[in-house]
């Protein structure tokens, strides 16, 4: 009962923090996701918090010391953390290290194992991964956004738009992850070429 009374909590601030900031509706695609995700209006994923690290910035001395080495005993929830922004700032090979630790290898997990794969420029090799995130929910827009990069990578547009219906289908055109890849399908036929990576 705590549990449950806690992640109602969780829940109703998310829900207050998205009307006080005007940041728009909550996304659809929070169903299922094994931690809280972000609000959609805000940024396509804010990503994870850390009580004990977010007092640092991230990659500087302290934060690294903070997170600590990956290891195989350490907590999913840790693992995703440094591995999320390690990915985000460019540090693929890393981000993997601790990306391939989290004992629950839920839908963030392995969509951000999919990008650092594909930016590490092993598109192929990503595309499982994005596929197994989006079989566990088919609602999380990130892991169908990240899809359609990839198929841009590959030059595969077509593919690219079928994920951009798929994510307007079940967040809307006014979700972040829509405009994003919409933006990215846009610059790849403007250009007539890959316009991510």
């Amino acid at each position: 009962m705590k549990a449950l009374s806690l992640r109602l909590l969780t829940v109703y601030a998310a829900a207050a923090f998205a009307i006080v900031t005007a940041a728009g509706p909550l996304p659809r695609a929070w169903a299922g996701e094994s931690s809280m995700p972000a609000v959609s209006a805000v940024s396509k994923d804010a990503g994870p918090a850390s009580v004990g690290c977010d007092r640092f910035e991230k990659q500087t001395a302290a934060w690294t010391g903070c997170v600590g080495q990956a290891r195989a005993e350490m907590p999913s929830n840790e693992a995703f953390y440094a591995g999320y922004w390690l990915a985000k700032s460019g540090r693929y090979e890393e981000a993997l290290r601790y990306l391939t630790l989290a004992s629950d290898q839920d839908a963030r997990v392995l969509t951000y194992i999919g990008f650092a794969t594909r930016k590490l420029g092993d598109v192929e090799a990503a595309l499982p991964y994005y596929r197994r995130a989006i079989g566990l929910n088919p609602n999380y827009a990130v892991a169908r956004a990240y899809l359609g990069d990839a198929y841009l990578s590959k030059g595969e547009p077509a593919n690219a738009k079928g994920e951009l219906a798929e994510i307007e289908r079940r967040c809307g055109a006014s979700c972040a992850e829509y405009a994003e890849l919409a933006t990215h399908i846009a610059d790849f036929e403007a250009r007539g070429q890959s316009a991510v990576r």
